[in-house]
């Protein structure tokens, strides 16, 4: 797959996910009964690095979990045909009972997987709210769901792919798109 940009480097990544942690804050009026919870597996590397962010700019921390949502995926025998699906667990260090809780993901696109992930939500307990924070969000929707906040919008072609790279992972932050 050959690469045709870099849409964020290290430095955009962080104005985003800046900007984004101060949207969480004012939109909630602060972080009382609010949980960032990330979808592993970027999502929760982003989680941590929100929570960062917003305990700098309110002075205290805010709960952040993991949630794995393989066994809520509705294309779980595609993908798993001949092998069992790994799945890696979640952990949510609080009761989500009657909290504000923000998915947040890496890339939001068909919408399935922040489907899957509110499935896997409502088996845990009953938010008094969902929201989702993304840093990219590519377009292309199968599904009726939209982001609260989004670091950047790229709007791409089906032939292209958005791939996110962090440093927890992949030693290095950007976005790029790659043509398929």
């Amino acid at each position: 797959m050959p690469q045709k940009a870099i849409v964020l480097d290290e430095q955009a990544i962080r104005r985003a996910l800046t900007r984004i942690a101060h949207e969480i804050i004012e939109k909630n009026k602060g972080i009382s009964d609010c949980i960032l919870i990330g979808i592993k597996t970027r999502g929760i590397y982003i989680a941590k690095r929100l929570a960062e962010r917003i305990e700098q700019i309110e002075g205290m921390a805010i709960a952040v979990g993991e949630l794995d949502i393989t066994l809520y995926r509705d294309d779980l025998t595609k993908k798993t045909a001949d092998l069992e699906p790994l799945v890696k667990g979640s952990h949510i260090p609080v009761d989500i009972t009657n909290k504000k809780v923000i998915l947040v993901d890496d890339v939001l696109y068909t919408g399935r997987t922040v489907r899957a992930a509110m499935d896997a939500l409502i088996d845990i307990g009953r938010p008094a709210a969902v929201q989702l924070a993304v840093l990219v969000d590519r377009g292309h929707r199968e599904l009726p769901i939209r982001a609260d906040y989004v670091g950047k919008n790229i709007p791409t072609a089906s032939s292209e792919k958005i791939v996110v790279e962090l440093k927890e992972v992949d030693q290095e932050d950007q976005v790029s798109i790659f043509e398929k």
